[in-house]
């Protein structure tokens, strides 16, 4: 393995379909209604519509916060417009600045639809080995009841955000893998960094919106390579990869669209999301050109299982 991946002590010691089933729609900008806050002050002004930063009230990502970070409690939120909608969650363009001053940055605001309309339709196997303590909720999400349709949803929020934090501190650390900086969670709604054009608004590519040339292919192979190598010396799996959650950001690639990280181990079909995760990215990078020695899903598939301890 490279000198500058996850060192052997981090790791864990314990031994399609179609792309992406989100609805790929990209609407125009403009505002957006998003769900209505709980915390009534949050309500958005009547005339702007803008609303108080919600920072104070969430839990927050890890320190040290990054420079570009709007973290005033005077700070205000405003709504700039939809950059993505799913089945599960749509993502929201949201602009966090102080006002007077020239504070401010790009956040993406990704907010999981009410309990009655949610489709989380596959989550039952990305849920394995994910448990509460208290048996009346473990109870209400197994029932499918609607106060278990929200624990579950937040059990997604909270899983993605918990995975970012700590993917982002090994990518800070070693370079290995990107992924966006997440800002906050606070209940069912994560605010993350807005990767791509901060003045047009427009978000990054994705990679299936792509045709890289050889060389580009190759390195961005290799990016891909050690993300997933990190992943499983984690014990993870993205557990639904694919080039419509790839992000491709000043020549780096960022995974994006966490919720269903699947614990390998503890996760009894974990082995099986690691090695679907490997055939999806491998067959596109095929399709594109890339030789196929390059892109064994086979052969990555059995290195990722042996440094994440199964094999």
């Amino acid at each position: 393995m490279r000198d500058h991946d996850l060192p052997a002590r981090e790791r864990r010691n314990r031994g399609r379909r179609r792309f992406d089933d989100d609805e790929q729609l990209f609407l125009k900008r403009g505002r957006a209604a998003g769900p209505a806050p709980a915390d009534p002050d949050a309500e958005p002004d009547p005339e702007t519509g803008d609303s108080w930063s919600s920072w104070d009230d969430a839990v927050q990502g890890p320190q040290p916060h990054p420079d570009w970070l709007v973290t005033e409690l005077a700070a205000r939120d405003t709504e700039l417009g939809v950059l993505k909608t799913g089945k599960e969650a749509d993502v929201h363009l949201v602009r966090r600045a102080v006002p007077g001053t020239d504070r401010s940055c790009l956040l993406a605001v990704k907010r999981y639809r009410d309990p009655q309309h949610r489709l989380f339709h596959r989550d039952a196997g990305y849920l394995e080995g994910r448990r509460v303590r208290r048996s009346r909720e473990n109870r209400a999400m197994a029932g499918r009841t609607a106060f278990g349709r929200q624990m579950i949803a937040g059990q997604w929020a909270a899983a993605e955000f918990a995975a970012l934090a700590r993917l982002w501190e090994v990518g800070i650390r070693y370079g290995t893998i990107s992924v966006p900086y997440p800002v906050q969670v606070r209940g069912t709604e994560l605010m993350l960094e807005f990767l791509g054009d901060h003045d047009e608004g427009l978000a990054a590519p994705r990679l299936a919106q792509l045709r890289p040339a050889a060389g580009e292919l190759r390195e961005l192979w290799g990016q891909l390579v050690d993300a997933l190598v990190v992943l499983a010396r984690a014990g993870l799996a993205h557990g639904d990869l694919s080039p419509y959650n790839l992000l491709v950001h000043a020549g780096r690639l960022v995974l994006i669209d966490l919720p269903q990280v699947v614990d390998v181990v503890a996760n009894p079909q974990g082995p099986e999301f690691l090695a679907r995760d490997v055939r999806v990215v491998a067959t596109w990078f095929a399709a594109r050109g890339l030789p196929a020695a390059d892109a064994d899903p086979a052969e990555l598939t059995a290195l990722l299982l042996r440094e994440a301890g199964i094999r």
